[in-house]
């Protein structure tokens, strides 16, 4: 009944029998025949089934978390004692810049203490692989924390605060953060993104309406626009570029100053696993040094 438990809880988040399916690699016939013989089983109805919906009846409602525990049990089951003897694949989500920064590091600890076990990087936007997480297609991930709260299924743990600064032409001259936004096209960190938000908050507090030269989601692709005089930018200090030489100027924006939170998410009940705990620690620690680095 494992398999039949596994697809009760796709549903459950999915929402319909084929997004559920599509998820887990099943088609709609299949997952329909799973969970006729989970009812079966049990002796009743989970679902209020109405159209395409799929939504839990009261008895699926009180269902959902007995069947999260059972999994959560036996996947701890087969978790070895040592790190050495990890078998399969764990799936990390990564946002760009933390592709290029912290993670590298993280991966090589990985390799040395989980030789047999393949690690697959899974790369895309914050909000994206948060939904990855809670739907239980990625172990873990590494994003920028959204400005809402996370489902109760999540477990979060902040990383590191990168602070934004404005990167400018070399041959514009100025420190005033204003005016240089003011009197400069600018290159607009992409406002549907997490940090792009912050961006967008920080312009609509300080009354400024830049002449928009470019709208991006990555941040090295920004530098790089910067350094060939499209435009000034507001970018958290993270990325590739910040470990180059870099063609552009960086300006503080001092009393101003806003943060981008990283943080790594993974679901609940696999916060306690030796694997999730080793690989947070070593996020944690090398997010540490990464921020001494740049202090």
């Amino acid at each position: 009944m494992l398999r039949e438990l596994k697809t009760f809880i796709a549903i459950s988040h999915a929402g319909t029998f084929a997004a559920a399916g599509q998820q887990i690699g099943l088609t709609q016939s299949a997952v329909s025949a799973q969970m006729r013989a989970l009812e079966d089983a049990l002796g009743m109805k989970l679902f209020d089934r109405s159209g395409r919906a799929a939504a839990l009846n009261a008895n699926g409602t009180r269902v959902l978390p007995m069947a999260e525990e059972i999994l959560t049990l036996f996947n701890r089951m087969a978790q070895p004692e040592s790190l050495n003897d990890y078998r399969g694949e764990i799936k990390i989500g990564a946002i760009a810049s933390v592709q290029t920064g912290i993670l590298p590091a993280v991966l090589v600890n990985l390799r040395q203490q989980a030789p047999e076990l393949e690690t697959r990087l899974i790369p895309g936007v914050s909000f994206n692989l948060l939904t990855q997480v809670d739907a239980g297609n990625i172990d873990l991930a590494v994003v920028v924390k959204p400005g809402f709260a996370l489902t109760k299924d999540l477990y979060a743990e902040t990383l590191q605060q990168e602070p934004f600064v404005l990167i400018v032409p070399p041959d514009v001259a100025g420190s005033d953060v204003l005016s240089l936004i003011r009197d400069n096209p600018f290159i607009r960190y992409d406002r549907t993104s997490f940090g792009g938000r912050l961006v967008s908050q920080f312009l609509r507090e300080q009354h400024l309406e830049p002449k928009l030269a470019l709208e991006i989601d990555e941040i090295d692709a920004i530098e790089r626009m910067v350094g060939l005089s499209l435009g000034v930018a507001l970018v958290p200090l993270a990325g590739l570029w910040v470990d180059r030489p870099s063609g552009v100027r960086i300006v503080p924006l001092g009393d101003l100053t806003f943060y981008r939170e990283l943080i790594v998410i993974m679901r609940h009940a696999n916060r306690q696993a030796p694997l999730h705990k080793f690989i947070t620690g070593a996020l944690r620690r090398h997010a540490r040094q990464n921020l001494q680095e740049l202090v």
